[in-house]
């Protein structure tokens, strides 16, 4: 059975009705309906039989579903360079922010010192999704012990207009504040966010249990 037909197995039309209105940038028919744990089951499955480099490589997928377990493939893949080799293959052909989000390769955590280098060339990208994806690299990986104030400066320089672009750079800074708020409170202050994304990182910073009262009173003042 391939795995395409496996996906279909696992079908559930009310769910891909649902996802359908979730992604409106994909077409309805481009959705099987496979929910994402079974995406995650299924793509463990894979891994222990050891035989999907063909479907990785046969780019670009028919199915939204495909693309979703393809994400979650790549995410579970240990060698560094092979990920990002896979990564950067991949992300033209990543046409949602579901998919987009959902890829994260663990292996990324141990290797900080080179992926900040492709996370540069990733969040610089005028590709939408490449330029999100990188700026989630960096939210997820060095917003701890691995932060630097000049990563601020990479994310406010991503000027694009594009919503899910926006979205992500607003998502962020209100994880940022969360967790640098120091260093983070400057860049707010400083007003060198557009104004739609500065109003709806202040937003969503204070829809975080992890930002103080007092810390959101005082955003709340510098709202534009």
């Amino acid at each position: 059975m391939t795995i395409l037909e496996r996906l279909f197995k696992l079908q559930d039309e009310e769910y891909a009705d649902f996802q359908a209105k979730l992604t409106p940038t994909i077409p309805r028919e481009a959705f099987i309906g496979v929910r994402v744990p079974e995406v995650r089951k299924l793509a463990k499955e894979i891994i222990k039989e050891g035989n999907y480099e063909d479907f990785l490589n046969d780019l670009p997928h028919k199915y939204y579903d495909e693309n979703m377990l393809h994400g979650v493939l790549l995410s579970e893949i240990k060698d560094y360079d092979l990920a990002v080799e896979l990564v950067d293959k991949f992300l033209p052909y990543v046409d949602n922010w579901a998919v987009c989000d959902i890829m994260s390769p663990k292996v990324f955590k141990k290797h900080k010192a080179e992926l900040i280098e492709k996370i540069k060339e990733w969040s610089k990208s005028n590709e939408t999704y490449t330029c999100r994806f990188g700026i989630e690299m960096l939210m997820s990986f060095y917003l701890d012990d691995n932060f630097k104030p000049e990563y601020l400066k990479l994310v406010s320089a991503a000027k694009s207009e594009e919503y899910y672009v926006k979205m992500m750079v607003a998502w962020f800074f209100a994880t940022a504040l969360s967790k640098q708020w120091d260093a983070t409170i400057k860049v707010i202050e400083s007003g060198d966010l557009a104004v739609w994304t500065h109003n709806k990182t202040i937003q969503k910073a204070k829809e975080s249990y992890r930002i103080t009262d007092e810390q959101k009173q005082y955003l709340t003042t510098l709202k534009r």
